[in-house]
């Protein structure tokens, strides 16, 4: 077998950084190398000539995460031509939907990887100024006056412990509880009814 090109390697590389972002966003970071490299199509002996570490790769992984959100947040604002309210209740709508809960691969990475960061203060050190703009980001979207942080935490709470209930009832209405509370609590009235899908 002759070997790949630079083109090829690189190419190889982002796809392995996109599949470690969204499999360590739905299983975590306790994903095997073995196990990510397989989803992503390659051996696992290709990952160390990508590679320095799993850490390294992790980094690049939440980095990854953040920037493709990035690249995608603008949507919603420019959808509402500028009206911060629209756009927020439909983040609220999104974010809280049995979509995003049932899909956390493809889900906000603040949500995504706030449990391994609390677990693993040496990578959280190593990433917290990508991770922190990323939650500052999300703040600013929410914020109504000065709470974006509080608004941030419920919707962030919501989620997590709706994905931990999956298959209860209670996971529904935790996220009905925090749309509920995320919208009249600024406007005095409710947000419409979110879609299931």
């Amino acid at each position: 077998m002759g070997r790949v090109s630079k083109a090829q390697a690189q190419e190889n590389r982002q796809h392995v950084v996109a599949t470690a972002s969204r499999m360590f966003r739905e299983k975590g970071t306790a994903v095997s190398i073995a196990d990510l490299m397989k989803a992503a199509g390659l051996s696992h002996g290709a990952f160390y000539k990508q590679f320095a570490s799993k850490e390294d790769l992790v980094d690049e992984a939440i980095a990854h995460a953040f920037d493709e959100q990035a690249a995608h947040s603008p949507v919603a604002l420019e959808e509402h031509a500028g009206e911060h309210e629209a756009a927020r209740w439909t983040l609220i709508e999104d974010y809280l939907s049995a979509w995003h809960r049932d899909h956390p691969g493809d889900g906000c990475p603040v949500s995504g990887f706030a449990a391994d960061l609390g677990r693993e203060p040496d990578q959280a050190a190593r990433v917290q100024h990508v991770y922190v703009n990323g939650v500052l980001d999300l703040a600013a979207r929410l914020a109504t006056d000065d709470d974006g942080m509080a608004q941030l935490c419920t919707m962030v709470g919501a989620l997590v412990l709706a994905r931990a209930t999956r298959g209860n009832q209670i996971s529904e209405e935790l996220l009905q509880a925090a749309r509920t509370a995320l919208t009249e609590s600024s406007t005095g009235q409710s947000i419409p009814q979110q879609r299931t899908d």
